[in-house]
């Protein structure tokens, strides 16, 4: 057992302290706020923006530029997803979920072809061109903005974004030695799973007769 931990957890030997408690408490706070999406529960703002906000001061001290802009977005698109998620639609009901129309499966082409130029060019800026990786992080940072952006307008299609990156994200993070954000990202592909389950079950009853 103890082999198994010291590979799991070693590169922890030489972190701070206060580092490996700030990345406990934003790995429960982004598995809250997974699960309250999953619950279409607006609670998954608030606890999202604790977590992205520790990641973000995270993953600037370990100059992972792409996943710290990951995290920065999700701040962002937080704020805009708490603001839509409590709009009233009329008198009685507020924004449901819904299919992503034409103009959105565009724009999220846009996105994500827009993303991956941005994060390009920031890596091409500050020559982070060092690992494999780097690449890696294009591709998941670019379905991160798309899955979010479609996730704060309630579009049941942000979760086979989510489970796609969530589904790249549980190696990569591993290999870069955050082994519990690599857990973290597992339990995110479970649930992301069951939320398109439980979003689609939504759906489909939001679309029968009355």
């Amino acid at each position: 057992m103890q082999p198994i931990f010291d590979y799991l957890f070693s590169q922890y030997s030489d972190y701070p302290t206060l580092f490996i408690i700030l990345e406990i408490i934003a790995v429960i706070f982004g598995f809250l706020s997974v699960w309250y999406s999953k619950q279409n529960n607006i609670l998954v703002y608030p606890t999202g923006i604790v977590s992205t906000m520790i990641f973000v001061y995270l993953l600037w001290q370990w100059e992972l530029l792409g996943d710290m802009m990951i995290n920065a977005y999700y701040f962002s698109m937080s704020i805009y997803g708490w603001y839509v998620w409590t709009r009233k639609v009329d008198d009685d009901h507020f924004t449901p979920i819904t299919s992503t129309t034409r103009k959105e499966k565009i724009l999220s082409v846009v996105i994500f072809t827009g993303t991956l130029l941005f994060v390009f060019g920031i890596y091409e800026w500050f020559d982070k061109w060092n690992n494999w990786t780097a690449y890696v992080d294009t591709i998941t940072t670019a379905i991160f903005f798309v899955g979010m952006w479609l996730m704060a307008r309630k579009k049941i299609e942000n979760w086979i974004y989510w489970i796609i990156g969530d589904i790249i994200s549980v190696p990569l993070y591993f290999y870069k030695g955050l082994t519990l954000t690599s857990l973290q990202y597992l339990l995110f592909t479970i649930i992301a799973i069951y939320g398109y389950l439980a979003w689609k079950k939504n759906l489909r009853n939001d679309l029968r007769p009355a």
